[in-house]
This record gives C-alpha cells, structure tokens and sequence, in this order.
C-alpha cells in the first residue's frame, strides 16, 4: 500500500507519517521546500520520539519525498497510483494542493478503488475545503472525479513543537496522539489505518478537539505572551494564566454539551487531560509559534469567535472567551505577517470597522458588542 502525503513538515512526518507508517503504508511526501525534500530523501529512517506518559521512540522507514514545484509531473504520477492521500500543509494552502490531485485523479486508472483523500488540518470539515478548490478547478469533471476519489473529513490530534535545528528530519512529538475520520463517505471500505477512529457523525469530534485543544492552546499563548511567558508550559505555571483558560474551556464545553450533548464529566475529564498535555516542559512549545497567524484565530470561524458566537445565540457566558479575544489583540510577533497587519488595522481602522472586517460578526449579532467594546478599550489603552 501507498500514501502520498501533501506535506513533509513535522506535522506530515511526525503524525500523518508515522501513523501510516504503523498502518504498513509505504510514503511519499509531496513537498515545495526543496532543503526538506532533499533532507528527507538522504535519510534512510527517521524517527518520531513521542515525549509523555507511555511515549515511546518510532522508528519510520520506507519513504521517499517528491519537490512538487519543481516536478511537477512527478507528483502526479505518484497520486494517480497512490492509495491514500493526506495533506498536512495548512488550510490556506490546500488552493495549491488541489491542482496537483485534480491531476493525479484524472489520469488514474479507473479499474483501481477510489482512492481516499483526507485533509488533516486545524480547520472545520477541512477535505470537504478542498474537494472545493478540486471541483473549482477548470479541468475538473464531476463525473470523473467522483468515480475515482472518495473525500472524507477528518480531526487530528497530536502537539508538534518547534524542532531543533540539529533534530534533522526527527521530529519530537506529545505521546498522545488522535485522527478521527468520517466513515460514511467510504460505505463499506473504509482504509486500513488501525491507528485511526472511524466514526459516523465527526462533526462532535472536530469540534470539540477545536473548540477545547486549539482555542485553549492559542489562549495560553496569547495570554501568555501578555505575562512575558516563552512557553506554553511557563504561561500555565502563571496561576492568572491557566485560571484565563480553564474559564475559557469551561464556557467551550458548555457549547459543547448543549450542542452535542457530550456528558459534562467526559469534557471535564478531556479539558483536564489537555492541560496536562500543555504542560509538558519536555515539550518547549513556544508562545510566539502557537500565537502565529493571529488574524485567522480571530475570523468568523475559527476558535475564538466561532465558539463564543455559538454560545452567545444560546445565551450561554462568553465573557471568558471575549477577553481571550482582547488577549489576541496585544499579540505582537515580529516576522509574523499577520501579526503586523493585525497591529496596523488597530491603528488604521475604528472599532466597528475592525469588529465587521476581522471577526466577521454582523452589527446584529448578540456577540457583536462586547467584541467590540473589547476592540474599543484596547485601541483607547493602547492610543493613550
């Protein structure tokens, strides 16, 4: 069996990779980054050193790594007989992934099983994104391309830190590590990843893992950063800090619990389980990587506003999510693009406008106020 995986960063060999490679998947990374592709290729192993309770230290064999950008061809060739394909690139790079798949689908041979694609991202029904941009595409056909793939939404789970430049293509990761996927797309052939939780409705999974795992992770970093702390695990030693968090988990899992009904002692258990896992010092993940790209945590539906506009249509508390906002808007990251636009438009727009054009929220919506009142006092603390 083959995966091609559109990705080789940490989060492409140190879960998807690693994942697959227990599943008996022979990989072939997909890559632009021509250092990484040609790191990868002169490694004959690489292994995955898992850091946590019960980790363990994975040794991945049987890979290769394809530089997409400059061949192209290649690429394809490598989807179009592949039997699996996974992207661990990003959300907003996925546009430039669906090109490459749109190829391979089309010039592979029709006698072979569909082949299973699965976006693993921090994103919301990430696959069905990118079946989007496939579908978008000029030389798509529908008819084609619905015979030969089978597009099916995942969550994944796994704290990937910053790596040491001396690590080489090891990668250190958290001991635990979660990939949820929809199983229905698949009807009675689902893959075979062992590793990996089928279930029939994801939408409770993916949620709650954003929702609980990433708005709680960026909110230790943005309040974090606030307290002068580098780390994840320095900011909730910060006793103010993780009392900020464990209020915005708290009003998550209320979300939650009215939503999908998850049992309120599961969640606690599950919100108590992450910060256990955010405090691993061995794992020296730091504020400034976890808070990048702070416009995208801020937009419509991502893990600040997203939970906080459900729950205030609810009528649910979201004071603690709406500081968290406030926590986002003193995020400074130099060299972060979207840090810096982020501090320009506070400076350049007023408080309605950077609430209607960031957030996303309509004037009408019952969380549209104190996000903007928060966005007011801190443009008047900051202005002063």
């Amino acid at each position: 069996m083959k995966a091609v995986v559109f990705g080789a960063g940490n989060i492409g060999r140190g879960l998807i990779g690693s994942l697959l490679h227990q599943a008996g998947y022979e990989l072939v990374f997909l890559d632009v980054s021509a250092p990484l592709v040609d790191a990868v290729n002169a490694a004959p192993a690489y292994t995955v050193h898992e850091i946590g309770e019960a980790g363990r230290n994975i040794e991945v064999t049987g890979f290769r790594a394809v530089d997409s950008r400059a061949d192209p061809d290649a690429a394809v060739a490598e989807v179009a007989t592949a039997d699996l394909a996974a992207t661990a690139v990003g959300p907003s790079v996925l546009r430039f992934v669906a090109p490459l798949l749109c190829a391979g689908l089309l010039r592979r041979d029709p006698a072979l099983p569909p082949l299973p694609v699965m976006a693993c991202e921090n994103a919301i029904n990430a696959t069905d994104l990118l079946r989007g941009e496939v579908d978008a595409l000029e030389e798509a056909d529908p008819d084609v391309l619905a015979s030969r793939a089978v597009f099916a939404n995942t969550a994944v789970d796994r704290i990937v830190p910053e790596q040491p430049r001396t690590h080489g293509v090891d990668v250190t990761v958290e001991a635990y590590a979660e990939w949820t996927i929809e199983r229905r797309p698949f009807g009675k052939r689902p893959p075979v990843i062992p590793l990996a939780h089928f279930v029939d409705d994801l939408a409770p999974y993916i949620e709650r893992k954003l929702f609980t795992v990433n708005t709680g992770h960026a909110t230790a970093a943005y309040f974090g950063a606030r307290a002068g702390a580098a780390t994840i695990a320095d900011a909730l030693a910060d006793d103010l800090v993780a009392a900020r968090v464990s209020a915005v988990l708290a009003e998550t899992s209320a979300l939650l619990v009215a939503k999908h009904g998850f049992a309120p002692a599961e969640l606690a258990a599950y919100r108590s389980g992450i910060l256990g896992r955010f405090r691993l010092r061995e794992l020296t993940d730091s504020v400034l990587r976890v808070g990048r790209q702070p416009l995208r945590k801020l937009s419509r539906h991502e893990r600040f506003v997203g939970p906080a506009a459900e729950a205030a249509e609810r009528g649910l508390p979201t004071d603690a999510l709406v500081a968290a906002i406030g926590a986002v808007l003193s995020f400074r990251a130099p060299g972060d693009p979207q840090a810096e636009v982020l501090a320009e438009r506070l400076v350049a727009l007023d408080a309605d406008e950077f609430t209607t054009t960031v957030t996303g929220l309509d004037a009408a919506h019952p969380l549209y106020a104190p996000v903007r009142d928060t966005v007011n006092d801190h443009m008047a603390t900051s202005r002063a």
